[in-house]
């Protein structure tokens, strides 16, 4: 039986329009499931930290639970290579940094591009590298730390978690050597600190609680100011070591081709999380910066991405860094 053209028109249309309407219906709604946030850490580290933090109240705006998986290895690369992999439906994001998403791309050979297989979604904190110590170091700051090294080579151990970017770059520019010891995260290398199983540690503020109860030391932070939460502690500027500086940012990001109303969707839920004072109150305890409301932005996160490859991978070359 043949169909009336007037009614064949209106069903062809329809089946075209179809999947267009789909598309929309689904972004419309989403997340109508739990979502999965990948920490590609081991749990107790700094990025464990945020995520729970932000993963809260995100929950609250997107209406769904977010999910932490923490997929821990190879400074990171093996659970940011697991997102490269996952559909970009918006229903897996991770928490990177600026090794994860960054410097990685110059110390591994990695089965992904981190300039171009991920979506940025918003830059979330900035955490300056602090350099700690046990307890029962002799050196009372920098200087006399600097010394102590000098006439003991090779007798101190530090802590470095794969990759020891900080630590090539203090003993480049102190004419200091002293012994690695890999860790796969922070949290079990800061553990060893305060056993005094190793002497140094470059690590993150949220150890600092740390340093006040007198578990550990701290030398001086690898940034452009000091931390408001220890503002005896001197940046290595001040110490005539301002190369001894590293990058470290947090942020979301997606697999490529995830929607940008999807990714809008994720932007909005972390603003607001970001902007949250129970939030901000956490996250300054953790010695972090916020990036300021006009940066929150895929656009800012992806800039800062690409800004830190330009700087970084030809010195990682030039320094001959390699993952451990």
């Amino acid at each position: 039986m043949e169909l009336p053209r007037r009614k064949f028109l209106q069903l062809a249309g329809a089946a075209v329009a179809a999947p267009a309407f789909s598309r929309v219906a689904t972004a419309q709604t989403y997340p109508t499931h739990p979502i999965t946030m990948i920490v590609p850490f081991a749990p107790g580290g700094p990025s464990d930290a945020i995520a729970r933090v932000l993963a809260e109240r995100m929950r609250r705006s997107l209406g769904q639970p977010i999910v932490i998986e923490n997929v821990s290895g190879a400074n990171g690369s093996i659970g940011t290579g697991r997102l490269a992999r996952e559909r970009s439906d918006g229903y897996t994001i991770d928490l990177g940094n600026s090794y994860t998403h960054g410097l990685n791309g110059a110390f591994y050979s990695l089965p992904y591009d981190v300039l171009t297989d991920f979506e940025p979604i918003l830059p979330l904190v900035a955490s300056p590298v602090v350099l700690f110590a046990r307890k029962t170091m002799p050196a009372k700051d920098l200087n006399e730390l600097i010394a102590w090294l000098k006439a003991n080579p090779n007798k101190a151990s530090a802590g470095a978690v794969a990759v020891p970017l900080s630590n090539t770059l203090f003993q480049r520019e102190t004419g200091t050597h002293y012994v690695l010891v890999p860790y796969r995260g922070i949290a079990p290398a800061i553990q060893d600190l305060v056993a005094g199983q190793i002497d140094l540690m470059f690590g993150s503020p949220d150890a600092l609680p740390l340093m006040r109860a007198g578990s550990i030391k701290a030398y001086a932070v690898a940034s452009y100011t000091r931390l408001a939460l220890a503002p005896d502690i001197p940046t290595f500027g001040e110490m005539g070591l301002p190369a001894v500086y590293v990058p470290a940012w947090f942020g979301f990001f997606a697999p490529k081709g995830t929607p940008k109303d999807i990714l809008g969707t994720l932007n909005a839920a972390a603003v607001e999380a970001l902007a949250d004072p129970a939030v901000r109150s956490r996250i300054a305890d953790l010695g972090m910066d916020i990036f300021p409301p006009e940066r929150q932005t895929p656009d800012a996160l992806g800039a800062l991405v690409k800004a830190d490859a330009e700087k970084w991978w030809p010195l990682i070359k030039e320094f001959g860094i390699r993952a451990e």
